[in-house]
C-alpha cells in the first residue's frame, strides 16, 4: 500500500478520535480543536517516513496528537482553564442547556487534571487499549490502572462539586 492510500485510511479511521481527544484538551473549543486536528494530520503526513514501526501506527498518531495539544496549551495558557463563554449561547430547549452545562462541568473538571492524567483519561475515553495507553505515556500497565482509578475518583469528586 502506498503512503497516500495508507494515510487516507489512517485519517478516515482515526479522525473522529483525534478530534475528540483535541476537544478534551481545549475545553470543548470546536474551532481550536479542528485547527489542532489539521495540524496533527499535517505532522503525520510530513513525518510519515520517520515512523519506526515499534508500535502500531495509531499509537504513533495518538502520541503526535497528545504532543500537539500539549504544545498548544503551553503556548496559550488561557485554554487550560475552561471558558464559561460556552454557557452564553442561547439554547432554545432547556434540556439542551442542561446537557451543555454538564459538558462544561465535565470539561472544567478534566482541565483541572495535570497534563499526564488528562492524556490518560482522554485516551481511555476514546477506547484506546490500556496497554497502548501505557506505551504512549511511558509507564507500566499496572501503574496505568492505578492512575485511572485515582483519576476517576478525583473526577467524580469534582463533578459532584467537591474539591479535586
Amino acid at each position: 500500500m502506498d503512503q497516500k492510500t495508507a494515510f487516507e485510511e489512517l485519517y478516515k479511521r482515526h479522525y473522529n478520535k483525534v478530534l475528540r481527544l483535541c476537544l478534551g484538551y481545549v475545553a470543548g473549543d470546536q474551532n481550536l480543536a479542528l485547527d489542532l486536528v489539521q495540524e496533527v494530520f499535517i505532522k503525520v503526513w510530513e513525518h510519515w517516513d520517520s515512523f519506526k514501526g515499534n508500535s502500531q501506527r495509531s499509537t504513533w498518531l495518538y502520541r503526535i496528537t497528545v504532543n500537539t495539544c500539549l504544545q498548544q496549551l503551553r503556548h496559550h495558557k488561557k485554554y487550560q482553564k475552561t471558558s464559561i463563554d460556552i454557557l452564553d449561547k442561547e439554547v432554545v430547549v432547556e434540556e439542551s442547556q442542561n446537557r451543555e452545562n454538564q459538558f462544561v462541568q465535565l470539561y472544567s473538571c478534566i482541565s483541572k487534571l495535570n497534563k499526564e492524567n488528562k492524556t490518560i483519561l482522554l485516551l481511555e475515553l476514546e477506547g484506546i487499549p490500556q496497554q497502548e495507553i501505557a506505551t504512549i505515556i511511558g509507564i507500566q500497565n499496572n501503574a496505568l490502572r492505578t492512575r485511572l482509578n485515582r483519576i476517576k475518583s478525583s473526577l467524580t469528586k469534582c463533578v459532584n462539586n467537591e474539591n479535586i
